[in-house]
């Protein structure tokens, strides 16, 4: 049977009635972007303030797209998704962090994290921001190329060290890391410490996954020069490609700036390059492992139309794909159903400490082309299904 992502009953069966009408609440709010961005604001207006507003967004829009405020939470969620055949990339999302203290506090709690997914058969992977361990100021200036003071070169082997500790408790356990993207003026040092882990701990295993957003004009030669290193030097490259989640930041900054600005053309030039990097790596699956991150249904179909032409099993194990938790489940169930590896990012932490992230979705939600339209035509139509 051809692979399809229509299917709303597999899409949905996850979730209940009441959910899924929350989710119809949700998107049909987000379809206004007015209304999405009024209420964006007045929700960081009112945590700010302290107001008791936490039981109202933990109760919608964190609940939409959050696993739970404590990993007990969050694995009780991953559990759900597993009695359908998806995984789960367990992401502790605290961000905006700039002391040394939160940056300490932060390890143990991803080891943590680690540890669990080890016990788990669905959680195979374990996502990191490095601005999650670092001053994103420092990063600036390690990327700049600046001369660091004495202080600094002390504060950025604690960095290092701290996303060596994380890395080294992947590898005993068996768990793999996806390191996330950043800034473009801030990703040669993310980079950088992306290689040195996976030339460490990627040899006869894959443990750790570079991201490659490939909005970046500059990204698929990236990629393939980082496979070529990778080979030179012995290890198994992991290739994470995503489209990319800082395209207004990244253009405003250029403008401002008088640099040529790092991001496509345009839209066509993104999808082009995604999908020719996501066709390079199906040819070089000897030497590398692809994450698929996209939320994008012909991406995912393209990705499907390759691995079937070459006689690659949908769950080849140096093949995943995912979206995130609580948006496009069309794509996600369906295509567990067909056996591939495919998994959910799945986010937790205090619902304070997660709104910058939630914001992030709203937002991406409202701008984005057709999103919220096709999630809310999705969901109606499983709706009229249980005639609701």
């Amino acid at each position: 049977m051809p692979l399809s992502f229509d299917n709303t009953e597999i899409a949905f069966r996850y979730r209940n009635n009441k959910e899924l009408k929350r989710a119809h609440f949700l998107f049909s709010s987000m379809s206004s972007p007015f209304l999405s961005k009024t209420g964006m604001r007045l929700t960081q207006l009112a945590m700010s303030w302290n107001l008791p507003v936490k039981s109202m967004v933990k109760k919608t829009i964190f609940q939409q797209f959050c696993g739970g405020e404590t990993i007990e939470e969050a694995a009780q969620t991953a559990a759900t998704l597993g009695r359908y055949g998806v995984g789960v990339a367990l992401d502790y999302s605290v961000e905006g962090k700039e002391e040394e203290a939160e940056f300490d506090h932060a390890v143990p709690e991803f080891i943590k994290a680690i540890e669990y997914a080890a016990t788990q058969n669905n959680i195979p992977f374990i996502p990191i921001k490095i601005t999650g361990f670092a001053r994103f100021a420092l990063l600036e200036k390690v990327d700049a190329g600046n001369t660091l003071s004495v202080a600094e070169q002390e504060e950025w082997k604690r960095v290092q060290d701290r996303i060596d500790r994380i890395c080294a408790a992947a590898a005993r356990c068996r768990n793999m890391i996806l390191i996330d993207a950043e800034e473009s003026w801030i990703q040669q040092p993310v980079d950088d410490l992306a290689d040195a882990m996976m030339e460490k701990y990627n040899k006869g295993a894959i443990v750790i996954f570079n991201t490659f957003q490939m909005y970046r004009h500059d990204r698929l030669t990236f990629l393939k020069a980082s496979h070529q290193k990778a080979m030179e030097k012995g290890y198994t490259l992991g290739g994470k490609l995503v489209r990319g989640a800082y395209m207004e930041k990244e253009r405003r900054r250029a403008e401002e700036m008088s640099y040529p600005s790092p991001i496509q053309p345009d839209k066509a030039s993104t999808d082009r390059d995604y999908d020719l990097g996501v066709a390079y790596c199906l040819d070089h699956l000897d030497s590398l492992a692809l994450f698929i991150g996209t939320h994008n249904e012909n991406s995912c179909y393209k990705a499907a139309e390759i691995m079937t032409g070459k006689g690659l099993a949908p769950g080849n194990k140096h093949v995943y794909l995912s979206q995130l938790y609580g948006m496009s489940d069309n794509i996600t169930f369906n295509l567990a159903d067909a056996g591939y590896n495919v998994s959910k990012y799945l986010p937790y932490g205090p619902v304070k400490d997660v709104v910058p992230y939630l914001m992030r979705r709203a937002q991406e939600n409202t701008s984005v082309a057709g999103q919220t339209g096709r999630e809310l035509g999705l969901i109606k139509k499983e709706m009229n299904r249980r005639g609701l």
